[in-house]
């Protein structure tokens, strides 16, 4: 709530509420569906993050959250075996931004946190996580493709050497 004054009188009261982006739910039932676990760490009080969860269909979250206990948190679950992927687009979002082991924040979001996340969106359409995700399991898949071949041929050549007294110039 914030609270309007005209000369030291209450003329109002403005009730903020966060919206939530058109594309949100369905990113969140994607992320889901291939096994990811989603918390919300918000800054704001309990009930609306409570309210935003329930809408958003996140089982975990944490409410009332200060900047560096956002960091906490994030190290909290690393320390518990995750490996977290921390969204955020705040001044607020930095320091846990720093501390995940992958950062995304959206275009047009603050200096502090497109300055510190790995990744930038830059059609601030949160669906591109997908296709990020893809783009890394890709890459994932392509690296021990090579990796296993660099190693099939080295061996094959060693071998090739050591017992088959193979010469190459």
């Amino acid at each position: 709530l914030v609270f309007v004054a005209v000369a030291d009188v209450l003329a109002g009261v403005i009730q903020l509420q966060a919206t939530i982006r058109p594309e949100a739910k369905a990113v969140v039932a994607q992320l889901q569906a291939q096994g990811f676990t989603l918390y919300i760490i918000s800054g704001d009080q309990e009930a609306p993050t409570r309210q935003l969860a329930a809408e958003l269909g996140i089982q975990h979250y944490f409410a009332g959250v200060l900047p560096a206990d956002k960091a906490d948190l994030v190290c909290k679950l690393q320390a518990e075996g995750h490996k977290v992927c921390f969204v955020g687009d705040g001044i607020n979002d930095a320091i846990a931004l720093r501390k995940a082991d992958v950062s995304v924040s959206l275009r047009g979001a603050t200096t502090a946190a497109t300055d510190t996340a790995q990744v930038v969106l830059m059609n601030t359409d949160l669906r591109q996580l997908h296709t990020l995700l893809q783009l890394a399991q890709e890459l994932d898949q392509n690296i021990a493709l090579n990796f296993g071949v660099a190693t099939a041929f080295s061996l094959l050549s060693g071998g090739s050497i050591l017992f088959l007294h193979f010469k190459f110039a």
